[in-house]
């Protein structure tokens, strides 16, 4: 029975994933198309590419064999002439020398190496995750700013009316002049909190083109209104999801590779590298040439002072590496808490707006707007009722906003997936 349980789990958690996956990168064709374009064009992204380009070729670099030594040279066995042919000492010299490591060491750097490069990989994929989930953060924030502007200027007729009512009223007698003042000077706080609004759009519009790597070009498009989807997962699910799939767990994992090969260094350098030899000395008349074939091998004999130390120091960075790997773990797990709480929270208030709060001050905001014309009620709490009905409105679509900012990070953390890998 547990192992149908546990079965049912894991095709649970692979549909949830697939699901994830498949709304990555989300259905308005506007976002796409930047996320597309910030993958392709941020500078960011393709530093980092170059980045691991120049990696991959340290891989044969440290492959090869030192460079061989070349050496030539002339011996002479007099101070006071020039006795080549005529003393058997003088003679010209040839060698040539190369360096050999001991069996095993070329592999290890290599490894080193290649490990260091699939950790920039994997940190690479990173930060292509966090690229797409700031580009999707700040369009929706862009959006948030448009639909406050649209709410303004909608409730702006709502002041006109309120404005019209008072001035009739006053005419009539029936109200003071504060009444009159009062709604005008709410219209005009309204036209400059739009002013604003404008001005953190054309903000927001600069960071967008930062990251999406866009200088020139045409204009941004406005954001379409998000599509209400819900995330599928629940905490522990998303966590394991995580801890299987994130690109930065990976890279840790790498890190601890390389460390470990370099240990195997480390304890490789106790065994002597060693050099071959071959000379040729030319000699003339009738003194024949002579060759000679020599190997030279290095002693590790201060290793107590050198190796030893090596060996320890790598042992320790193997030790800090498992360790950074469970802080990412615990990071992970605690953004994964954060942004989860508040997509829940988001949901439960957009709910109590939605439902609850603005509903009933609208109809509360009309009562007494209709109490206000026949002279029931005071225009001060006309104008309040009005204001608590706008900020009411505009925190509904703040949650909205928050939410969908929530699950990007929580896309990006729990697939491990970028909209390119999606469409391979």
């Amino acid at each position: 029975m547990s192992m149908s349980n546990s079965f049912i789990k894991k095709v649970l958690l692979l549909l949830s994933f697939l699901l994830l996956a498949a709304s990555f990168g989300g259905n308005d064709p506007v976002l796409t198309a930047l996320v597309d374009e910030a993958l392709k064009n941020s500078p960011e992204i393709q530093a980092s590419q170059e980045r691991i380009e120049a990696a991959r070729l340290k891989i044969p670099q440290v492959k090869s064999l030192p460079d061989p030594m070349f050496m030539f040279g002339y011996q002479n066995e007099s101070f006071d002439r020039y006795t080549y042919g005529e003393m058997s000492g003088s003679q010209w010299m040839f060698s040539a020398t190369q360096q050999f490591l001991f069996p095993g060491k070329q592999t290890l750097k290599g490894e080193m190496v290649k490990r260091d490069v699939e950790s920039l990989e994997a940190m690479h994929e990173l930060l292509k995750l966090k690229t797409v989930a700031r580009v999707k953060e700040i369009y929706y924030d862009l959006f948030f700013a448009y639909k406050n502007i649209d709410l303004l200027k909608d409730k702006r007729d709502l002041f006109i009316r309120i404005e019209d009512i008072t001035l009739a009223r006053y005419a009539a007698g029936k109200a003071m002049q504060q009444d009159v003042l009062m709604a005008q000077t709410e219209k005009y706080m309204l036209l400059e909190k739009e002013e604003m609004l404008k001005q953190k759009v054309q903000s927001l519009e600069a960071m967008l083109r930062a990251v999406i790597g866009r200088e020139k070009g045409p204009p941004l498009d406005r954001p379409s209104e998000p599509v209400y989807q819900p995330f599928p997962l629940e905490i522990d699910g998303a966590i394991d999801l995580a801890l299987k799939h994130s690109p930065e767990i990976k890279s840790r994992h790498k890190m601890i590779e390389a460390a470990n090969a370099r240990l195997a260094m480390a304890q490789k350098e106790y065994y002597p590298d060693f050099a071959l030899s071959g000379s040729y000395y030319n000699r003339t008349g009738e003194f024949p040439d002579m060759w000679s074939a020599t190997a030279t091998i290095n002693i590790p004999l201060y290793f107590y002072s050198k190796q030893r130390p090596a060996a320890l120091e790598a042992k320790a960075n193997i030790r800090q590496a498992k360790q950074e790997l469970e802080a990412v773990k615990l990071m992970i797990s605690a953004a994964l808490r954060d942004n989860y709480s508040m997509l829940r929270s988001a949901e439960k208030l957009m709910n109590i707006y939605k439902k609850g709060l603005i509903p009933k001050n609208t109809q509360d905001f009309e009562q007494s707007l209709t109490g206000y014309s026949t002279g029931k009620t005071e225009a001060i709490n006309v104008i309040s009722r009005l204001k608590t009905l706008l900020d009411y409105e505009a925190q509904y679509w703040n949650q909205f906003v928050e939410r969908e900012k929530a699950i990007s990070r929580l896309n990006a953390i729990t697939t491990g997936l970028t909209a390119g890998d999606e469409k391979k």
